[in-house]
């Protein structure tokens, strides 16, 4: 079911007026003047009904301003729903109360997203409607946990799951931004020392060795051609650095040729492949298994799994697994056939099919390839360190041979004809 904009105008017990815009699951303005009515205490007098394309709009700009909602704020919100419904408090209230107090502490992204859930049930929608309404917010696997809760019964359970679920995902992105902080530091600040080089040293250089009309390297001669355009074509220059950037990340982003392209080629470089491996075995084993354990079927697991995952690599095999398995094969074996899956999960599945505990052999699995994605991601981190300092290294000494010296070689010059 979507959802509707609506602008509103009612009269309060005050006599006062009050305007504004509310979101509803109506799609009749009957059932909203209701619903405003029973809300406020008041009288309708005036109600209208927004355009789609108005009701877009302000949900993009209410996202623009809205603070980032992380896994870890989400996690937070559904541990803190699991812990008041199996107290007794209803949802709707136990959203409000988190709302209040996320509002006074730091959890801002909890506030939000409290906010969002409230806002929807209390315009009519359904608690499944509420999380699926918003899915750049809440992921699908989330979506599905709810889904599965409502009609069983068990939600509490599911927003445990659930939370559980982002915690671990939290955990793992922390420990790759951890691990990345220290290379991104040092990449900027070699890319800031070149610039300011290139802009305002170097200039003042070239106008020193012209004075003196030194004889200088053909490095040394290029840097200053190089510098010297960069600096007559300013605007030039900085847009083809932000197109450099930009068209990459477009390309990767929007084209599904280059994310193939993408993926394949950084799985079989070796860290790069170590590295996207061991996280994609991580996120399989762990999503699977947390949508089997919570009654899904096979076919359908996979069918979410294939849609949730955005490594390009492992979304095509776990196409082609779904559609051996339903024909009627193994899961082992449909993961064998594909030749991209280790042989240690391979082994561990088809156990688990044969004994009926094919959810807790995933759930092994997921926690060892989780331990293995933070030891790939704790050794690239000290590999990296003695890299990037190399690569400082190597651009200090560029900028010496290429610059420093003939300055030395200039003033020695100078010195000996003062002589």
């Amino acid at each position: 079911m979507n959802s509707y904009l609506y602008f509103y105008r009612v009269l309060l017990p005050s006599g006062e007026t009050k305007t504004g815009f509310s979101q509803f699951a109506f799609e009749r303005e009957f059932s909203a003047q209701l619903w405003l009515e029973r809300r406020h205490k008041a009288i309708v007098l005036s109600l209208f009904r927004c355009p789609g394309w108005l009701h877009g709009l302000t949900r993009f700009f209410a996202g623009l301003f809205s603070p980032a909602v992380t896994n870890e704020d989400l996690s937070g919100l559904l541990r803190d729903l699991s812990l008041m419904m199996r107290g007794g408090v209803p949802m709707i209230d136990g959203l409000r109360t988190i709302a209040g107090e996320a509002a006074f502490g730091a959890g801002r992204g909890v506030s939000v997203a409290a906010d969002l859930l409230y806002e929807e049930l209390e315009g009519g929608a359904t608690v499944s409607q509420a999380f699926s309404r918003h899915p750049d917010l809440f992921p699908e696997v989330v979506c599905n946990l709810v889904d599965i809760g409502n009609e069983s019964g068990t939600l509490d359970r599911m927003f445990l799951e659930a939370s559980a679920h982002l915690e671990r995902l939290a955990t793992m992105g922390r420990d790759a931004r951890r691990a990345l902080i220290y290379p991104a530091f040092v990449f900027f600040s070699i890319l800031a020392a070149a610039v300011f080089w290139l802009y305002y040293v170097i200039p003042g250089l070239s106008d020193m060795f012209r004075q003196f009309h030194a004889k200088m390297p053909a490095l040394t001669v290029a840097v200053l051609r190089f510098s010297e355009w960069m600096h007559a074509h300013f605007a030039l220059s900085a847009s083809l650095l932000l197109l450099l950037i930009l068209i990459p990340w477009i390309a990767f982003r929007h084209n599904k040729k280059v994310r193939n392209l993408a993926f394949a080629l950084g799985h079989r470089l070796p860290i790069s492949g170590l590295l996207l491996r061991t996280s994609g075995m991580a996120f399989f084993t762990e999503h699977l298994a947390l949508l089997i354990r919570a009654g899904l079927n096979m076919l359908q697991s996979l069918d979410i799994l294939e849609r949730a995952t955005t490594d390009e690599y492992y979304r095509e095999a776990i196409g082609k697994i779904r559609r051996v398995v339903e024909r009627g094969e193994h899961l082992s074996a449909a993961m064998r056939a594909t030749n991209r899956f280790p042989p240690l999960s391979l082994r561990m599945i088809a156990v688990g099919e044969t004994t009926g505990t094919l959810d807790e052999q995933l759930g092994h699995l997921a926690q060892e390839y989780r331990r293995r994605l933070s030891h790939v991601i704790a050794s690239l981190s000290e590999i990296i360190k003695p890299v990037i300092i190399l690569a400082a290294g190597a651009f200090f000494i560029f900028v010496i041979v290429a610059l420093l010296l003939p300055v030395y070689d200039l003033i020695g010059q100078v010195m000996s004809g003062a002589r």
